[in-house]
């Protein structure tokens, strides 16, 4: 009996030391997403609004915990254009991007990472239907910046005919045609997926000015 007790008691002794060795339970990596936030990230007050009759609604994409979240506002087009115009538009929404988030933007933790100036014009001779010319390459701007860009214009007249988002920069390099994904709006800072076929030129080159002054 005693020698049955003395065994139980090793047992007990030798889990404890088992226990106490520091053993952890491996652990498989697993993506899920960004972590949690307690930004609102939904503006709660008024949108920013134009008091112009020419002001007309538009979305743009602000960065939230870390992520692309839609806010609506209301901008302005200059006197000479119309709603119509796709070159003005996209630099509508470009001021927009670049413009501080209002006081109800940023309490509800929204900003922008697309810092100016940084114009867009139109398409050169020979370009892609649809092409936008930014002032800087496309492909030198932060990714979360691009992400904002491409996703804005994706959701508007801007985009090129099919969807995609055409961009070129001031220099020779052909444009490339960009998506906007949901993994793009959920992780902007990753690079942006591209498109291999682009929308055919124009049969007629336009004679706008392809300045991407802005």
């Amino acid at each position: 009996m005693r020698r049955k007790a003395l065994a139980l008691t090793a047992l007990a002794g030798g889990t404890l030391i088992l226990a106490g060795c520091g053993i952890r339970t491996t652990q498989v990596p697993v993506d899920a997403g960004p972590a949690p936030s307690r930004m609102l990230c939904e503006v709660r007050g008024e949108s920013r609004a134009s008091a112009s009759p020419r002001g007309f609604p538009v979305r743009v994409q602000l960065v939230c915990a870390s992520q692309l979240k839609s806010v609506d506002r209301t901008t302005e087009l200059p006197s000479e254009t119309s709603p119509d115009n796709r070159v003005e538009i996209a630099r509508a929404l470009l001021a927009e991007l670049e413009r501080e988030p209002s006081a109800d933007e940023r309490d509800a933790g929204f900003g922008t990472d697309v810092q100016g100036p940084v114009g867009v014009g139109g398409p050169r001779p020979g370009d892609p239907a649809g092409t936008l010319r930014l002032s800087r390459q496309p492909e030198d701007l932060p990714e979360a910046a691009l992400a904002q860009i491409v996703c804005t214009f994706a959701e508007s007249r801007a985009a090129a005919p099919g969807g995609a988002v055409v961009l070129g920069g001031p220099g020779e390099y052909p444009p490339r045609g960009y998506t906007c994904s949901d993994r793009a709006k959920e992780r902007p800072s990753e690079p942006l997926p591209t498109v291999a076929a682009l929308p055919d030129a124009p049969l007629a080159s336009p004679s706008a000015p392809s300045s991407a002054a802005p």
